[in-house]
């Protein structure tokens, strides 16, 4: 019975990763639009959005049923629900596709503000990001998580890189207000793509080490263990 439990346990995790790999698909065809000023990308995001909802109605339905009908000890239960969370997560994650492949379609429909820089870089960190993640989850690397976790201050100082150039165009050209909004937007969009990564990854600590380091909580517990 054990055995077979793990190996649902495995089926579960495998179907998260593959929910993963499709969110962070969806990221990348909505930047191409963007960089490649090209709307055909969109189809993709939109067929690959359905794919994510309903990988994580699945998992929920699958984590669900496994913890009514196998009764599983502690840690086992911690990983469902982890499984259940980081499913949330990665939907999210489409959802913020979604937004830049609106913002993009909106721009596409007038001529570049500027050439995009920092923008294409700060997706690849995003999205390096979520692919990190998983693949801690995968090998349960709790170093592989917190570099994830460092990460997200690049992609802040990028968003308030991005925003402070766009502001300056703002403020010399009136006429460049709505798409320069359109770009703030999606870097906001992009943001968020790091802090769902960053969910995971201390989701992913939780469950190898059963720490808590969701706002700083595991730095202040470390720092009070070094004062006492």
């Amino acid at each position: 019975m054990q055995r077979h439990f793990d190996e649902q346990i495995l089926e579960l995790l495998q179907r998260l990763v593959i929910m993963g790999r499709t969110a962070e698909a969806m990221v990348r065809a909505a930047v191409r639009m963007l960089v490649d000023r090209s709307d055909a990308p969109g189809a993709e995001v939109d067929a690959k959005e359905r794919e994510v909802n309903d990988l994580q109605m699945e998992i929920d339905d699958r984590a669900v049923k496994l913890t009514a009908l196998q009764q599983p000890v502690a840690a086992d239960v911690r990983t469902l629900f982890m499984a259940s969370r980081i499913a949330s997560e990665l939907e999210r994650i489409g959802d913020q596709a979604v937004n830049i492949r609106q913002n993009a379609g909106f721009l596409l429909q007038a001529p570049p503000l500027k050439p995009l820089v920092d923008l294409p870089l700060m997706a690849e960190i995003a999205e390096g990001m979520v692919r990190d993640a998983l693949e801690s989850l995968v090998r349960r690397d709790c170093d592989l998580a917190r570099r994830v976790m460092e990460d997200e201050k690049r992609v802040d100082a990028l968003k308030d890189q991005i925003f402070r150039e766009l502001l300056t165009y703002m403020m010399a050209d009136p006429a460049t207000i709505q798409r320069a909004l359109a770009l703030i937007l999606i870097s906001r969009n992009l943001e968020r793509v790091g802090d769902h990564a960053t969910n995971i990854a201390e989701e992913v600590i939780f469950l190898v080490k059963g720490r808590d380091v969701r706002h700083g909580h595991d730095a202040e517990a470390a720092g009070e263990a070094k004062d006492a």
